[in-house]
């Protein structure tokens, strides 16, 4: 690049100021906790593709969402983790874009599966009948296919807009990976219009998903109140229950992150909520979906008898 524009070889992540001992000390924790998670999500992975009873619409878009949980924990902490261990906190600058790709990407998938679980609740409890039929599964085909798609494209463009940018003064990220925000404020020149892209994908990717699953939830409780059996009450309330836990959970971070003002003070908290969901909301699915569903539960006890038998 000629003039005032440069090319960038690395940037530094601040990440914690941390001693290495204690920087030792999160390299064992995180690295239990991600070894967990891939446990699980695989877990959850295999049942769903070993079992024929799982072989249903609500656990298809479940196999989904682990391999997003397991996707987008292993674009973050693996860095991380080497950093920790080595005590450097560099990333070469095709590595950050790379990671900024796979994030913003991940992160949208998940929103929009959670919307496509919470419609397939819909039918099944408001709909028993016609699910078959509605739910049917060239229709969960292409809403997993264009999830996917339409989470790497949104992913792409935010990227894009931002490699225009030219990069200028300390190249230090305050952040412990390439969360586009924080590198954003390191770009040279005018980043007005990176905003408003990065406002107007927040509000399409979750204020608009969430809406719909709110309008979905509220016709899905209604619908339950109306049932007259209580084993039927409990099993349709516990199973929707599960999802508003995890909905809640993810959203309210992402909101909170991406749509409410940012300011120097609220970055230190925003790198916490941003380790907190890194770590723990791909461990909640598979927490969330096999401790409270029997048939998940049953799936693990009879691949257990098989092995056992065989």
């Amino acid at each position: 690049m000629e003039g005032n524009k440069s090319w960038i070889a690395e940037f530094i992540l601040v990440g914690f100021q941390l001693t290495e001992e204690m920087e030792l000390l999160l390299f064992g924790i995180f690295s239990l906790l991600y070894i967990f998670n891939l446990l699980a999500n695989g877990i959850i992975l295999g049942l769903i593709c070993l079992d024929p009873r799982l072989h249903s619409p609500m656990y298809y878009f479940l196999s989904h969402l682990a391999i997003i949980d397991m996707s987008y924990a292993s674009s973050n902490l693996p860095n991380l983790l080497a950093n920790l261990l080595n005590h450097k906190k560099t990333i070469s600058f095709i590595l950050c874009t790379l990671q900024m790709i796979f994030n913003l990407s991940f992160a949208s998938i998940e929103c929009l599966i959670l919307v496509v679980m919470s419609y397939d609740r819909y039918v099944a409890i408001c709909h028993p009948l016609q699910y078959t039929v509605i739910m049917n599964w060239r229709l969960c085909t292409v809403l997993a296919i264009a999830s996917w798609a339409c989470g790497f494209s949104l992913a792409l463009v935010q990227v894009i807009l931002l490699l225009r940018l030219s990069f200028c003064g300390p190249q230090k990220v305050n952040h412990f990976f390439c969360e586009i925000r924080s590198v954003l404020k390191l770009a040279c020149g005018e980043t007005w219009i990176n905003e408003i892209f990065l406002f107007a994908d927040g509000v399409f990717i979750l204020v608009g998903p969430l809406s719909l699953m709110l309008v979905s939830y509220v016709r899905i409780l209604w619908a339950i109140l109306k049932i007259q059996s209580k084993e039927g009450r409990k099993k349709a309330f516990s199973t929707c229950s599960s999802h508003l836990c995890v909905v809640g959970f993810y959203f309210g971070i992402a909101m909170m992150v991406y749509l409410v003002p940012d300011n120097n003070q609220r970055e230190e908290q925003q790198k916490i909520l941003f380790l907190f969901y890194t770590l723990f909301n791909p461990l909640l699915n598979p927490l969330v979906y096999s401790l409270r569903n029997a048939q998940v539960k049953s799936a693990f006890h009879r691949v257990l008898q098989k092995k056992r038998t065989g």
